[in-house]
């Protein structure tokens, strides 16, 4: 078969064009430091690290989320220290308060001093944090989560579902709690609050006080319930029934085996009461249509609020004591209030406790994604990375390739018959 001079040409051209592709792959590896430069190098290999390539994205994403949830968290935290601090002067001032050898303009000095303290609350709890989101609103952190009604009272109209954060692939954490759930509420292990006042919010007319109550036998079977003493007769005979409240009828009724009783009846104007596994401790003159409420911190019969119990406070601290109906008054206020002060800073102090925890949990989720991130850095590099020894010896090698191409080009290309003639 003859060869043709173009046949040997095109062949060491072809040649000489392949080993300088191949010289120039692995100069291109060696400049960017990857042995994966383009997605036809290895197809698998760089549909993998695509792969790999997104999830670093996805828990570099993750990482800025637990950075903005921990800045939340730490805001409401700081916050919260602050508020039991104010809680805890409140309660002191009120035990201040209930002092008898205070003058009235002495109570009205510690009325203005409360008023300080319930108004810096107020500030507290419609926080903002940094980007203006309000801390304490729920879902709703786009406008301040209490304010003032026309009657001067605090309302609450943020949402009442806690904003959360997505702060890994598998969880959301709650960066921000809702108003509601902090001065509206209580522990739930929170006990029993005595308060002398009627279903309609007005104070008794009698000057009956309490002291208590106290737990006797929590397991009773009616601890637990909600408690109303009425009293009845009349002024010189006295009575007083316990009732219990129904959940089930909505309704106050009777306890069975239980009838009116006489109230005082030794003439001292001090009773002992007992009734469903706590007593309660009472002294002074009740009218007809007097009430006293015994119920759980967190009954439906008057639900915990941090504001009302300061406004109450304030209130009878304002206004003098001209005779023994007001005296009664301001001490019952003021033991419902104290009592209401210390569920409160408890259940604070319970959501301060929760934000310890997310920040905590935190850390832990933050140094799962770091080690995350080295896993995933360290599967792409095996991917996608140069191994430079390798490759510098693959270098030397196709350069020498090149280079024999090249020379066996020229060799041939010169080769005639007519150069040996």
């Amino acid at each position: 078969m003859r060869i043709s001079s173009v046949t040997m040409f095109e062949q060491s051209t072809a040649s000489m064009n392949r080993q300088q592709s191949d010289f120039l792959k692995v100069n291109q590896q060696l400049a960017s430091g990857r042995k994966v430069v383009n997605p036809s190098d290895n197809p698998q290999a760089a549909s993998r690290a695509v792969g790999v390539d997104q999830s670093m994205s996805m828990n570099e994403q993750y990482k800025n989320a637990r950075v903005s949830a921990r800045n939340s968290i730490q805001q409401s935290e700081s916050v919260l220290h602050s508020m039991t601090d104010a809680i805890s002067s409140a309660k002191s001032l009120l035990i201040q308060a209930s002092s008898d050898a205070l003058t009235d303009s002495n109570r009205a000095s510690i009325a203005s001093e409360l008023k300080g303290v319930y108004e810096t609350l107020i500030g507290q709890a419609n926080a903002a944090d940094g980007n203006g989101s309000y801390l304490f609103g729920g879902y709703k952190d786009n406008a301040p989560p209490f304010t003032r009604t026309t009657e001067g009272n605090i309302s609450y109209i943020g949402g009442d579902i806690n904003r959360e954060q997505q702060v890994d692939a598998s969880r959301r954490i709650p960066v921000g709690d809702n108003g509601k759930a902090i001065f509206q509420s209580v522990p739930s292990g929170a006990g029993y609050v005595a308060t002398a006042i009627k279903e309609d919010n007005s104070f008794n007319a009698g000057s009956v006080t309490f002291i208590g109550p106290q737990i006797t036998n929590v397991n009773d079977e009616g601890y637990g319930s909600d408690y109303r003493l009425s009293f009845g007769g009349t002024e010189e005979a006295p009575t007083y029934t316990v009732e219990r409240f129904d959940k089930a009828a909505g309704t106050w009724g009777g306890i069975p085996g239980q009838v009116e009783q006489p109230y005082a009846q030794d003439g001292s104007g001090k009773q002992q009461i007992s009734f469903g596994g706590m007593n309660i401790s009472l002294e002074g003159k009740a009218q007809s249509g007097d009430q006293i409420l015994v119920a759980k911190a967190n009954s439906e019969q008057r639900g915990p609020d941090l504001f009302r119990t300061l406004e109450s406070a304030i209130r009878v601290l304002e206004n003098p004591a001209e005779n023994d109906v007001d005296k009664a008054q301001r001490r019952n206020t003021l033991n419902s209030s104290i009592r209401e002060l210390d569920n409160a800073f408890d259940n604070i102090s319970s959501v301060r406790a929760s934000a310890g925890a997310r920040l905590n949990e935190l850390d832990v989720i933050d140094a799962v994604g770091v080690n995350r991130m080295m896993n995933y850095t360290q599967t792409l590099s095996d991917l996608v990375d140069l191994d430079y020894a390798e490759a510098i010896s693959e270098y030397s090698l196709r350069q020498v390739g090149l280079q024999a191409s090249q020379k066996t080009f020229v060799d041939m290309k010169s080769m005639s018959l007519f150069n040996y003639m």
